[in-house]
């Protein structure tokens, strides 16, 4: 996929992986990738580490039980970033809520350079405006938007990009309540 060819994709985290897309798929494609799997449902985890293992992904892709709030300030529930792994070249996610508390979520994990890419559908224009805020807060520039290629049966499915041009201030990401109480 051309989006993540644009730079960097020796580590990959992939959050909310739920039943492992996109994460697992980009392991396959990606050979040379190292691939974080993280979900905060124990179960979902299970069947991440066991579907690694079953397709002979384990030695490079890791299923990790946590948040993202969590990994971002040193790791959690005993996954502490190390070789191959954060702060990450690239974060993937679909389907982990609104774009602007995506941002706020990945950039802390994102290394100087990196990229995340947000699978989206429907109309997004509203989340665009305040993504492009807690981008330019958080050290990132504006969103890109990618149409996914017609004859998919993607119809209204869009990548949507923002690269890390400067260090993300402390205290980011914020507890989900206050994201709630304070979004962009």
């Amino acid at each position: 996929m051309a989006v993540l060819h644009e730079g960097s994709h020796r580590t990959i985290l992939d959050l909310g992986s739920g039943g492992g897309f996109p994460g697992i798929p980009l392991a396959a494609a990606l050979p040379a990738s190292r691939v974080t799997l993280l979900d905060s449902v124990a179960k979902k985890v299970a069947f991440l580490d066991a579907a690694r293992r079953a397709i002979g992904l384990a030695g490079r892709v890791d299923a990790v039980k946590g948040r993202a709030e969590e990994l971002a300030v040193g790791g959690g529930h005993g996954h502490r970033p190390g070789p191959g792994t954060g702060p990450w070249d690239v974060v993937t996610a679909r389907a982990v809520g609104s774009l602007a508390d995506l941002v706020e979520l990945a950039l802390p994990l994102l290394a100087a350079g990196g990229r995340l890419v947000a699978w989206k559908r429907g109309e997004i224009a509203d989340e665009l405006v305040g993504a492009v805020a807690a981008a330019r807060a958080l050290g990132a520039g504006a969103p890109a938007v990618h149409a996914v290629p017609a004859g998919l049966g993607l119809d209204r499915h869009v990548l949507v990009t923002l690269l890390k041009e400067r260090p993300t201030p402390p205290g980011y990401p914020r507890d989900p309540a206050a994201r709630k109480r304070r979004p962009w």
